[in-house]
């Protein structure tokens, strides 16, 4: 394993260093290599972990882009009753986009769509659809393309997932979480996308996964191997559907509050505050903000990004991966006690 860093001296730039723990004289070595480093940089880059809190991010609440910017547009957003489907809507809506919310319950969706269009002065749509079921689908989009036409974005939301372990899961369990994530996914994407086509017509496609696709998690397996098939597929269409004028791009969001996720993925509040303690910014994310990344990507903004994922997480992922990143609950005392052991194994 390798010490593999930036080592500062006096008049110089950065220059890179490598210095191998394992072999002969290596305590000697790593000492003399962190030496440098504290003696040159100790009382200039240290800063004390509470320099950043949350107050140094504050979200931004405000829709992003100018008014106007989806005039004309029809956006099909599924599982845009609740949570951060309905957000994006709420964005979609506010900036001109005439939108079509999908989801089972169809009472939620004509309750979201009512308030939706009271608040912003756009029709909203609300139309009943079980992703999961392949007739079903193809039916909602027949009908979406009969009444109001082609869709210019198409946001593939809707989702499930509960957290439990592995060797808990039933066949049943497994099938609900990739039927509705990963199959719901390819159905709507591939039914529109074949329209598309037919009537020679481009769009932007969204779909909204996590930040655990990407690197796997114990315990939500279904939902981490179902996400990961979305982000498969979005950059293979982005490859070859292009040609058509579609685009395909990915969100990874981390921990964002909603009532729904929260219920099932931190039903006692107990794991809350351990997920902001690994969040370097400090605070969960909120609908508002992720809502305001979507409508860009979506929009002719974006037209240059295709087949991209975007990772949403205040910073998780990296402090989460990386191997001495807990070393920032270090105190300022504490690393003056680390150096002076550091200089004691000179020579050793």
């Amino acid at each position: 394993m390798a010490l593999l860093g930036r080592v500062f001296a006096p008049g110089h730039g950065p220059r890179r260093v490598r210095r191998r723990w394992d072999g002969p004289g290596s305590r000697a070595t790593l000492a003399s290599t962190l030496s440098r480093f504290f003696t040159y940089g100790t009382k200039i880059l240290y800063q004390s972990t509470e320099a950043f809190p949350s107050k140094s991010f504050p979200p931004f609440q405000k829709v992003m882009l100018p008014p106007n910017t989806f005039q004309g547009k029809l956006a099909f957003i599924t599982g845009g009753g609740t949570g951060i489907g309905k957000r994006m809507t709420t964005h979609l809506s506010s900036l001109g986009a005439q939108c079509v919310i999908a989801s089972r319950n169809i009472d939620i969706l004509k309750a979201t769509a009512e308030e939706i269009s009271s608040q912003t002065g756009n029709k909203v749509h609300a139309i009943q659809c079980d992703v999961r079921d392949p007739n079903m689908v193809q039916n909602t989009v027949s009908e979406l393309i009969k009444v109001i036409g082609h869709p210019d974005i198409v946001i593939n939301n809707a989702a499930g997932n509960f957290i439990s372990p592995s060797e808990r899961l039933s066949p049943n369990a497994w099938k609900t979480i990739t039927d509705i994530v990963l199959n719901g996914t390819a159905f709507v994407t591939l039914e529109i996308g074949k329209q598309l086509i037919k009537a020679q017509k481009g769009a932007a496609f969204l779909a909204i996964t996590t930040i655990y696709a990407e690197t796997g998690s114990g315990f939500v397996v279904p939902s981490a191997s179902a996400k990961a098939g979305v982000e498969a597929m979005s950059k293979s269409l982005a490859a070859e559907w292009s040609k058509y004028g579609m685009r395909f791009n990915v969100i990874q969001p981390g921990p964002i509050k909603t009532k729904g996720a929260f219920s099932r993925l931190d039903p006692t509040g107990a794991f809350e505050k351990e997920m902001i303690d690994r969040i370097p910014c400090g605070r969960l994310g909120t609908v508002e903000e992720l809502a305001n990344l979507a409508t860009f990507l979506c929009s002719d903004y974006a037209s240059w990004i295709n087949g991209a994922t975007i990772r949403f997480d205040g910073g998780e992922q990296v402090l989460l991966s990386g191997e001495f990143n807990h070393l920032r609950k270090v105190t300022k005392e504490q690393w003056d006690t680390i150096e002076g052991l550091i200089r004691k194994t000179k020579g050793s």
